[in-house]
């Protein structure tokens, strides 16, 4: 037989199997992330998936898995084309997301009708992981603005004592997705006002907008911004009397970029700021899973984690890290032996049915996933209400997690 009659059989018939159901030779998972403004965020989410995966090895029985970086800048269509990218990846495994929730719920259909996996260990937008148009193919391990406005404002009411809140909101799909879950807690509890503001806006326009939300009564302001803003808010603050500043409670988008510029000395000392995280800190007393996990870390980071307490970002690797040992618990549940698309199904339907619990930074997670519905709209959300608190820089700009 000759050679070229021999192969068109081996690809018609399928035969012999394993030529058509070998084992990829090696898994990619693409980190799409701004690497550019909010880069602090972006190293931190990638080492903490690294880390999680040199705990393997960087392999899954017998593959090897590689991570790729692809940096969107804060874009969407940079976002969708990384994506598109990724499916002509021929062992693309997952795409691991970033800090920013307009891509992800912008390209919401593309990426469910791609049945691309996409694990989200920042982006905090609530309709990132509820999509009711068929498979939902969205896991997120990170703080939920379903619940996140919850814990913000019932923390301006109860600890701080608020009687007259501004919400002062990123005019984005992420902003309005916090505007209404402040809005149905407030509601019937204070008076509140808001405001909407652009990204780029800068110091001038800022100190505006705060002398209007005094002008109205504010006695704090609920903040959810990103770095480039939030620095901007935090200085223009500094510009009015110390008597008259108001303390600003805000979401954590302030954490993805350089805090060394955005705690200044006089920001430190004349601006009161309480921030959300997710409720672990490597300020704190550490248990013996938590020092093996910094050890590991230190292999392979030794600068980054000479002081692991002083990590930029650290929301992103603690995450990252906690995703990475769950996608870890699932790969190894399923079968390799197949095409990169019965993988990724395999791989999905693995993480809706973890057989067993995954330790984590954060917790233990007993199935931290389920199939999803839109009567049970938490299936793709790994924690609750209940990891969620409320944190300050310390002194050397550490993030501190002191209110639950």
């Amino acid at each position: 037989m000759r050679l070229t009659n021999f192969l068109i059989i081996v690809v018609f018939t399928g035969w012999p199997h394993f030529v058509v159901n070998a084992k990829p030779t090696e898994l990619v998972i693409y980190h799409d992330a701004d690497y550019s403004i909010n880069v602090s965020s972006a190293k931190s989410m990638k080492m903490g998936m690294l880390t999680a995966l040199s705990e393997v090895e960087h392999s899954i029985n017998g593959v090897k898995v590689r991570l790729v970086s692809k940096d969107h800048r804060g874009n969407i269509r940079r976002s969708k084309a990384n994506m598109q990218q990724f499916l002509q990846e021929p062992n693309g495994l997952f795409v691991l997301g970033g800090l920013h929730s307009p891509p992800y719920i912008k390209n919401r259909t593309f990426i469910n009708t791609s049945q691309i996996p996409l694990l989200v260990p920042w982006a905090a937008g609530g309709p990132v992981t509820r999509y009711a148009d068929g498979e939902n193919w969205v896991f997120r391990l990170s703080v939920d603005d379903t619940k996140a406005g919850i814990r913000i404002s019932e923390f301006a009411l109860q600890n701080k004592q608020c009687k007259s809140p501004h919400l002062l909101l990123e005019d984005t799909p992420w902003g309005k997705s916090n505007h209404k879950t402040m809005s149905s807690y407030l509601d019937n509890k204070v008076p509140f006002d808001v405001t909407w503001f652009g990204w780029n806006t800068k110091q001038n326009t800022a100190k505006t907008l705060i002398r209007n939300a005094m002008s109205s009564g504010a006695d704090c302001i609920l903040l959810v911004a990103n770095y480039t803003e939030s620095k901007q808010f935090l200085n223009a603050m500094l510009a009015f009397p110390k008597e008259q500043r108001l303390p600003f409670i805000s979401h954590w988008g302030l954490t993805g970029g350089n805090t060394e510029r955005l705690m200044t000395p006089e920001v430190k000392s004349g601006v009161e700021l309480h921030f959300i995280q997710s409720c672990f800190s490597f300020a704190k007393p550490h248990k013996p899973f938590t020092l093996t996990t910094i050890n590991q870390a230190r292999e392979q980071f030794p600068i980054e984690f000479t002081q692991p307490e002083l990590l930029a970002s650290p929301a992103g690797f603690v995450h990252a890290f906690d995703l990475g040992r769950i996608a870890i618990s699932a790969l190894h549940q399923i079968n390799l032996n197949k095409d990169i698309a019965a993988i990724r199904a395999e791989f999905k339907a693995a993480l809706e049915n973890l057989n067993q619990p995954v330790q984590g930074l954060i917790k233990q997670y007993n199935k931290p996933f389920t199939v999803w519905s839109e009567t049970k709209d938490d299936a793709h959300e790994a924690l609750g209400l209940d990891d969620f608190c409320m944190a300050q820089f310390g002194a050397q700009n550490q993030v501190e997690v002191k209110y639950h």
